[in-house]
């Protein structure tokens, strides 16, 4: 499920957050944490992917390795990728309107 990073509402600077907002859903801030970042780690990888696929359509190759080549639009396209919300406040944001899905499993229990 790719999503439009673009269109995020996430904020591309730090926030102060408030502790009590984001271990609302779970009871608990490291639960919240382990969500964000599992979330921010794909969305690392899905801009990654997508990156270098856009990168990819302008390389120019050569059989000289010694020459080197600035692409105007792949440099273009790097710095629009720089601007973007960082994966972390992009995840942060998707969690506190309720567009992660997670699942809690429940804790084990010890036979006594």
């Amino acid at each position: 499920m790719s999503m439009d990073y673009k269109k995020s509402k996430a904020s591309v600077t730090t926030v102060t957050r408030d502790v009590n907002r984001l271990d609302q859903d779970t009871n608990n801030i490291y639960q919240t944490v382990m969500i964000v970042a599992k979330r921010a780690n794909q969305i690392s990888v899905e801009l990654k992917q997508e990156l270098n696929r856009k990168l990819e359509e302008f390389a120019y190759y050569t059989d000289n390795l010694e020459e080197v080549f600035e692409n105007r639009e792949q440099i273009e396209i790097s710095k629009y990728y720089e601007r973007l919300p960082k994966p972390t406040l992009i995840a942060t944001q998707e969690f506190l309107d309720d567009d992660i899905y997670y699942r809690m499993s429940e804790p084990e229990t010890e036979n006594l």
